[in-house]
């Protein structure tokens, strides 16, 4: 008997289109000290070369790339490269051309975290629509404080076995904190089965008080009960490739 072939699926064309979710790394890179003892013409052609690749990946449509400085807040990273994607191979790209510069062969990373964006189920209702239709909750969108905090971060399993409602409560109250700081904005990203951590937050401001102040005071809230891991954390200070590429020499 000859088999039927299953019948296509046909998508609502009254449904909304799919949203968007966007991949996102997080690359801290130090530089190894025999770097600096190459010659000054040397140092500065291999600068160039990688801002000339940084110009480029960012150049791109759906590609947003922004570079930090290390240099005075970590002993043990020099530079970080926040890349967004809707494409993985864009940050595969990066990564594999950077490998092949005059640089990369003095570049170590420390520190790399992989994520993507997801809709949170905790603000919901502070939630709006960008222009294009899109969540905001789904597309980076970076402002220009000066500093970037991140951090990895994982919870308890017992977290997960809450109810809904108690894990929306708890929530509550910590989302209520950061309102009290309106200055610092975050981005959180989701790395369940993708890297070590289930999430990495970075958050924006212009104030490294402000961002002090506020994750003491959550040190309070219930939900931070539930954090198996919060380390390391970084303090990033946005620049251009030109001034972060100087700063390591």
């Amino acid at each position: 008997m000859t088999e039927l072939a299953a019948p296509m699926a046909v998508r609502d064309a009254t449904a909304p289109p799919p949203t968007a979710r966007q991949h996102i790394r997080f690359a801290f890179f130090a530089v190894r000290p025999e770097w600096r003892l190459r010659g000054e013409q040397q140092r500065a052609h291999d600068r160039a070369e990688v801002v000339e690749l940084i110009r480029d990946i960012d150049s791109r449509a759906n590609v947003l790339l922004r570079t930090y400085s290390l240099v005075g807040t970590r002993g043990d990273a020099d530079l970080m490269v926040w890349l967004v994607s809707d494409r993985v191979e864009d940050l595969h790209e990066f990564s594999s051309r950077l490998n092949r510069t005059a640089m990369g062969a003095f570049l170590e990373s420390p520190y790399s975290y992989f994520a993507m964006t997801k809709q949170s189920m905790y603000v919901e209702k502070h939630e709006h629509a960008n222009q294009e239709g899109r969540s905001n909750r789904l597309v980076i969108a970076p402002t220009n404080r000066r500093y970037l905090f991140v951090y990895p971060f994982v919870k308890t399993r017992a977290w997960y076995r809450l109810s809904r409602d108690e894990r929306m409560r708890q929530m509550s109250e910590h989302i209520a904190m950061g309102h009290r700081y309106p200055g610092v904005k975050i981005n959180t990203t989701y790395s369940f089965g993708l890297d070590d951590q289930e999430f990495v937050v970075a958050f924006e401001s212009d104030s490294v008080a402000d961002f002090l102040d506020l994750v003491q005071e959550m040190r309070e809230s219930e939900a931070s009960t539930h954090t198996v891991r919060d380390v390391p954390s970084f303090t990033c200070m946005l620049m251009t490739p030109e001034e972060a590429l100087a700063a390591v020499g």
